[in-house]
């Protein structure tokens, strides 16, 4: 029991610390958007609505259960935060789940056949791991959209949702917020690149899965959020609280 609710404790601190620096490098958009963390199958970490990303502590994170009450906490989730990542979590597997709008990965769905190009080695992190949604249908207003979700993402971890945003997945917080992170940079290097009206250059595909499967990926993400928390240590110290 104590172990468990030291890593619980660890978990909420990378999630304040992830929901804030993602709203510090405008990830965010407006108090929309969710990040979850599955701490067990009937049991899910989640922000709380209405409160600004700059402004997420650790205790202010809501437990919820499988049917969406909270079970810990003060506030409610968005709506359309259980409805997309309950699903996702328990159909998929996948123990984090992050949902943003962030504006370049958003502008690729928002284009005909838009599609993560392996023209960086950003891109590379990436090599066969994306799915794509090609039917955009509204606000998740049931658990269903999520269900739906759900099943394209199996065996990837990341979905682009046509004409609304992203979903990443990950083990952990760390691991997946660095690959937010370097999907929107993977995204902004493609989008400059299309804008000049020049021909894309292609990473061979041969190369692909060195890019992806680079074996310092997780520790690296490690200290990419180490370094977060020490910085907001120093200039945002609420975010522990």
């Amino acid at each position: 029991m104590h172990d468990n609710r030291a890593m619980e404790s660890e978990t909420r601190l990378d999630l304040a610390a992830a929901l804030r620096w993602a709203a510090r490098i405008g990830l965010h958009e407006g108090v929309c958007n969710h990040f979850s963390v599955m701490l067990a199958p009937d049991r899910f970490l989640i922000n709380a609505h209405r409160t600004h990303w700059s402004r997420a502590t650790a205790s202010g994170l809501l437990v919820i259960d499988d049917c969406g009450q909270v079970v810990e906490g003060d506030g409610v989730p968005a709506t359309t935060g259980f409805n997309i990542h309950v699903p996702m979590h328990l159909q998929t597997g996948h123990r984090v789940i992050l949902h943003t709008h962030m504006p370049y990965a958003t502008a690729l769905t928002c284009i005909e056949g838009g599609r993560l190009e392996m023209v960086h080695q950003n891109a590379g992190r990436f090599f066969g791991l994306c799915a794509y949604d090609e039917d955009f249908d509204g606000f998740a207003l049931s658990t269903d959209e999520g269900s739906r979700m759900a099943r394209m993402m199996v065996g990837h971890r990341v979905l682009f949702l046509g004409n609304h945003g992203v979903v990443v997945a990950g083990e952990t917080v760390a691991d997946a917020f660095d690959d937010l992170y370097y999907l929107e940079r993977a995204c902004e290097v493609q989008v400059l690149a299309m804008s000049t009206g020049r021909k894309l250059r292609h990473i061979p595909p041969e190369k692909g899965p060195c890019l992806r499967d680079f074996p310092t990926r997780r520790e690296n993400a490690r200290m990419f959020m180490d370094a977060v928390r020490e910085i907001l240590d120093e200039e945002e110290p609420a975010y522990a609280s």
